[in-house]
């Protein structure tokens, strides 16, 4: 029951304003799963939602700017692929000690992010390419690490290179993050690290989240309440998790 409604959260949250990781992530892991586990488990379920979320923006997403948008998928793909390895050889402990201080940078870059973001968008008049596919190239590698606040690192990181077009953004960022996971959630199934029977609890709820999720995006008035809220869930579970390391 427990891993039913996180998915649903999770799926709600993503569809309407991201950190839908902060439910499913920790759900999993109280529900036994090891860490590395649950966050691999973690990234396959929000994985449907990205590609909704794509569709949605398939009108807004850029082929020919610059970067091109094959580069960008290409730097994705190997940023995604060394993301992934280095979680495959990283110790289980070591993922333990790590996972609180990554809940931590992701919850800060939800809550900074927008204001980051603008910003950017505001001041920035873009970096050279091979400096733009370095900065998707290292967010790719988080990317692939670690689910949690992808997509407002994303958007930081298109708002760096000189993108102002926050539709172009937000496609771009579905997509990135479905190329992401697919690589990702490759690797982690050969690696055995998928926990099938709790992804399907996960996987259907979150899929069910975000397609209701997608309707009350479009009624909601208050989105900065929202906000508070998943920031407030993030900075709960970073606290937990750091208690349970020091425990």
């Amino acid at each position: 029951m427990v891993l039913a409604l996180a998915g649903f959260g999770a799926g709600v949250l993503n569809a309407i304003a991201g950190g839908g990781t902060f439910l499913s992530f920790p759900a999993l892991v109280w529900a036994g799963v090891p860490p590395i586990m649950a966050n691999a488990t973690a990234t396959f379920a929000a994985l449907p939602g990205y590609m909704s979320s794509a569709w949605a923006y398939r009108n807004d997403i850029e082929r020919n700017g610059t970067p091109s948008l094959f580069a960008l998928i290409a730097t994705a793909v190997c940023g995604g692929l060394a993301g992934a390895g280095l979680l495959l050889i990283t110790p289980e402990d070591l993922f333990s000690g790590v996972v609180p201080w990554l809940l931590l940078v992701a919850t800060v870059a939800f809550a900074a992010g927008p204001s980051f973001v603008r910003y950017l968008t505001g001041t920035s008049r873009g970096i050279s390419q091979p400096g733009a596919l370095a900065v998707v190239f290292v967010v790719s590698v988080y990317g692939g690490y670690f689910n949690g606040g992808l997509g407002i690192m994303l958007l930081a990181a298109f708002g760096l290179i000189g993108m102002t077009n926050l539709h172009r953004m937000n496609g771009l960022k579905n997509l990135i993050s479905i190329v992401l996971s697919v690589v990702s959630v490759a690797t982690y199934i050969l690696a055995g690290l998928i926990d099938w029977s709790n992804l399907a609890i996960v996987g259907v709820s979150c899929a069910i989240g975000g397609y209701i999720g997608a309707i009350l995006a479009q009624r909601i008035k208050n989105m900065m309440f929202l906000r508070y809220f998943i920031i407030a869930v993030g900075l709960f579970m970073t606290v937990v998790f750091f208690v349970q390391g020091a425990g």
